[in-house]
């Protein structure tokens, strides 16, 4: 599969005229919980040609857009974002987009560009921010199968995979692993942990689409985990250093390094 994704991204450079300089797994496959029939969430950043920027509409404005998505089918779902809007993104300590520097599952990587956000992902680390991104995934997840009687197995991942995150950054105060084994160090040994890893075993057989009935603890540990976590992240207040001066070079720098 790695060849036939470094295929398409080459394809990618040459319909668009733009070259990629990181593209990784997002989806379950990075978080460590595919199925069997799981798609691949490719996600990629790119940089267009020098003269692309030097015009009176800036990228992501009229027919100038920031992102390539190709149509999705049942085995790959490919998006990426050009690199400004990333950049802007990841002065805001995007959750997503730090997921993607994150994922352990690398398709492709090109010049200095990633090791360099690498140096700075700590500087620009909001936990703010970051919490409540997860809190609210995690809330809104929670409220879509909370009142029913059955429920399918992969639910319980969406709703447990954010907040094991925000927990995570309220321990350690740092960007979470995007696995959900290691997140799960985050939850003491004893009956709790041991019906998330029974499902967790479920649903990579291929278990998670079957309708039954809810599990008790797990419902209330979500219940009391977001309400807690919701009051400590009103309690944060951190100021995050302005990096745009720092991101703008990296971003000239590219220019130069990549035409």
């Amino acid at each position: 599969m790695k060849e036939t994704i470094i295929k398409m991204l080459q394809q990618i450079e040459e319909d668009h005229n733009v070259k990629v300089l990181y593209a990784c797994e997002s989806g379950s496959r990075a978080w460590g919980f595919p199925s069997k029939d799981s798609d691949y969430d490719v996600r990629f950043i790119y940089i267009h040609k020098k003269e692309h920027y030097l015009s009176i509409d800036p990228i992501g404005v009229g027919n100038k857009r920031d992102v390539i998505e190709l149509p999705v089918n049942h085995l790959l779902d490919v998006s990426g974002w050009e690199l400004t809007k990333a950049l802007k993104l990841f002065r805001k300590s995007n959750p997503p987009l730090l997921e993607w520097l994150c994922s352990s599952i690398v398709y492709y990587q090109a010049y200095s560009t990633i090791e360099k956000m690498e140096e700075l992902k700590s500087t620009i680390f909001a936990p703010s921010s970051c919490l409540n991104h997860y809190l609210n995934m995690a809330s809104k997840n929670f409220r879509d199968y909370r009142h029913r009687k059955e429920v399918k197995i992969k639910k319980y991942f969406y709703v447990l995979r954010p907040v094991l995150a925000a927990r995570w950054i309220q321990q350690f105060n740092e960007f979470p692993p995007l696995e959900f084994q290691t997140l799960l160090e985050v939850v003491p040994s004893g009956k709790l942990k041991e019906e998330i890893t029974i499902l967790l075993k479920r649903k990579m057989l291929g278990d998670e689409l079957n309708l039954e009935p809810q599990v008790d603890i797990i419902n209330e540990f979500l219940d009391q985990e977001i309400s807690r976590l919701q009051t400590y992240a009103k309690t944060i207040k951190m100021k995050i250093p302005d990096s745009t001066m720092q991101l703008n070079r990296l971003f000239q720098n590219t220019l130069d390094e990549v035409w």
